[in-house]
């Protein structure tokens, strides 16, 4: 029996949306690697640019800064903005990991792959808003008294979001951007990992 080969697997989410969770979960699964803060340390070893810069700005835009970024890159040989730079860094390194099988979180990993014609399995979490408000708690990456959560979420969404329509000319939450969509909240955490799971072995051969 030959060992499965499975696609690359990107995974787009909305903030809160468990998607390290069922990354990790599917890499368990699976037997192949996932990609987040890892996929942080390459982009460093590769663009230059700080751990500390890539998480800040490696993902996260928000409106104000798209508009500077613009704004001021006016052509090659005049500007590259932080995020230009990270950017570019990290879609070299997607296309690095591609090599073999592995699941790549965020990062517009699906627009990457498809520029490149590199087939990839594209999937997009999401969750209600509640939802995501108790799993922001259990993450604990603030404190609460000190932050408005539901404006944080909203916030963090909006960021992503404003990213990815930068760098791909599309909106993330477009279902026509994916191969499977998601709502985590009302299927559950392990019952998404169990679909996802069962669609990939069931599309392959052994």
């Amino acid at each position: 029996m030959s060992e499965k080969k499975y696609p690359i697997i990107t995974i787009a989410r909305q903030y809160a949306a468990y998607g390290r969770t069922i990354a990790g979960a599917l890499s368990e699964r699976l037997g192949i690697p996932y990609y987040d803060k890892d996929f942080v340390k390459k982009t460093a070893e590769e663009s230059g640019y700080t751990e500390e810069d890539i998480l800040k700005e490696g993902e996260s835009m928000t409106r104000r800064s798209k508009w500077m970024n613009s704004f001021l890159d006016v052509g090659p040989g005049f500007y590259a903005s932080d995020y230009d730079g990270i950017f570019n860094a990290q879609r070299k390194v997607i296309v690095e990991l591609s090599e073999s099988p592995c699941i790549i979180v965020g990062r517009c990993a699906n627009y990457v792959l498809q520029s490149e014609q590199i087939p990839s399995f594209d999937i997009y979490l999401y969750a209600d808003l509640a939802f995501r408000l108790k799993r922001a708690r259990e993450l604990s990456e603030f404190d609460e008294k000190d932050v408005n959560l539901e404006k944080f979420i909203i916030n963090k969404d909006i960021q992503r979001k404003t990213y990815y329509k930068t760098y791909t000319g599309r909106d993330m939450e477009d279902l026509k951007n994916y191969n499977l969509c998601l709502d985590v909240g009302a299927i559950g955490v392990e019952k998404s990992v169990e679909i996802i799971e069962n669609i990939l072995r069931s599309n392959i051969e052994e």
